[in-house]
């Protein structure tokens, strides 16, 4: 039987989704505030440009969308069950009211306080679905689910340092209507496979009076925004859809994925959870350990957002507090992230991690060229370097420091002044060598006035050993 999950079913189903649900809020709250996080930003007039299912009569005047469809396969076992999750931001339109001498109130563009400036501004409250059906269901009959989030107004009184009541936010949140379908068909193929289709549309009636002159904010308080999906077997397993088996290639390129796409995210690597996202995203995608908290603005690095963030005037950091929460929020991070947190911010090699450059610990010689268990990219970890030659053969001719040679700059060289050195004699400084096996000659011009200066600072011209000819054997 289809049912609505029940309190204790819903703390299940949350534990299984909690390592995707990480990465699912940074595609819900993508682009939620910007940086400079400021109401006022140019950027943050254009919001919210991920998963936004729009009213299906308004859809078609901008050319955005009004439904996604999730197609993923998925290998049942035994009586299996299907937990769904449908996670969506729902805007609701934050006015500024102050208080009048006669107790009224009246909007106004800005309230200032003494720790921020209060502006008005679209905020998104996360609304979720959820839904668990037995597999065989899927199979004998569509399974719809319509859902509604009904119209509301809240009030907040603002009051100042002294306790004051100055001003009130007014939020005004209109009503959306939505509906899951899912169904499943076998798919023909050497293992028992069904193909899973979930559909998630916006089947709000609202419709504006002029649609081709009706702006995109008229329709967000009745859209669905960030909309994805969150996908849970038990027991079972889905399939990759980026990297599938051999055998399932022909029955994934059959799947029709439309505005979102689906990945697999069960915690530890796990095949068990899919996160349908509007974001393409890998399988198993993560957040990295090194950050220390949201930012919201993805599409930026968290080291440069944290540094540019602290680097606000207070003036500008007072309007960010008073945009949002979340930008309040990020705004005291940035402020007190020890210099040992930016520090890890700052770069991470993972491809290096558990590689090592010799045998296991009893394996290892005692004269191993690099120490048990220190990767082998550590310097620390090699023995010393056998020393270079000091002197390298030119036309059998051994050319080391203090040999005579003739210049013949190569064709492959792009500094116009070798042209200048064409054929003019100089003497080898020094023989040197790079870690890619490369050969440099460091040499200095006969009748230079210069030289002298130049052994001193050790700089030098410098050439390969096939661009000079020997002069004389030392």
């Amino acid at each position: 039987m289809t049912t609505t999950a029940p309190a204790a079913t819903t703390q299940r189903h949350g534990r299984r989704f909690e390592s995707a649900r990480q990465v699912a809020d940074a595609v819900l709250f993508e682009g939620y505030v910007l940086y400079p996080y400021r109401a006022s930003a140019a950027k943050n007039r254009m919001r919210w440009q991920f998963g936004v299912l729009v009213p299906p009569a308004w859809a078609p005047v901008q050319g955005e969308h009004s439904l996604q469809r999730t197609e993923v396969l998925m290998e049942p076992r035994g009586a299996a069950t299907l937990s769904l999750e449908l996670r969506f931001l729902h805007a609701q339109r934050r006015t500024v009211q102050r208080v009048l001498d006669d107790g009224t109130f009246a909007d106004t563009a800005e309230l200032h306080l003494a720790d921020r400036v209060l502006v008005p501004w679209d905020e998104g409250t996360e609304e979720r679905v959820e839904l668990r059906v037995a597999v065989p269901e899927l199979t004998e009959k569509e399974i719809v689910l319509p859902f509604t989030r009904p119209a509301r107004e809240d009030v907040e009184p603002v009051l100042d340092d002294r306790g004051r009541t100055v001003g009130r936010l007014v939020r005004r949140t209109q009503e959306v209507e939505g509906v899951v379908r899912l169904h499943a068909e076998e798919i023909d193929g050497p293992y028992r496979v069904l193909k899973l289709t979930a559909l998630v549309e916006n089947t709000s009636p609202w419709a504006p009076d002029e649609p081709a002159a009706a702006a995109r904010e008229e329709a967000l308080p009745r859209s669905l925004v960030a909309a994805h999906l969150l996908l849970g077997l038990t027991p079972g397993s889905f399939l990759s859809m980026t990297d599938p088996p051999e055998w399932a290639r022909p029955a994934v390129a059959g799947c029709a994925n439309l505005h979102t796409w689906p990945v697999l995210a069960g915690e530890g690597g796990g095949a068990d959870v899919v996160l349908s996202s509007p974001i393409i995203l890998e399988d198993h995608p993560a957040i990295a350990p090194e950050s220390a908290g949201a930012m919201y603005d993805a599409t930026e690095i968290d080291e440069i957002l944290a540094l540019r963030t602290a680097a606000l005037t207070d003036e500008e950091k007072r309007e960010a507090r008073g945009t949002d929460p979340r930008a309040a929020a990020v705004v005291d991070l940035a402020e007190s992230l020890p210099p040992e947190v930016l520090e890890r911010l700052h770069g991470a090699v993972r491809s290096l991690r558990g590689a090592t450059g010799g045998p296991p610990p009893e394996e290892a010689e005692p004269d191993a060229l690099f120490s048990p268990g220190t990767p082998w990219w550590d310097p620390a970890g090699s023995a010393p370097p056998e020393p270079a030659p000091d002197r390298v053969l030119v036309d059998g001719v051994p050319v080391g420091p203090g040999s005579r040679v003739t210049l013949r700059p190569g064709l492959r060289r792009t500094d116009a002044q070798d042209l200048f050195l064409q054929g003019r004699a100089a003497h080898v400084e020094a023989v040197l060598h790079d870690v890619d096996g490369g050969v440099h000659l460091a040499v200095t011009v006969e009748g230079d006035p210069g030289a002298d200066i130049r052994r001193e600072q050790g700089r030098f011209l410098y050439f390969q050993p096939d661009e000079v000819t020997p002069l004389e054997e030392p």
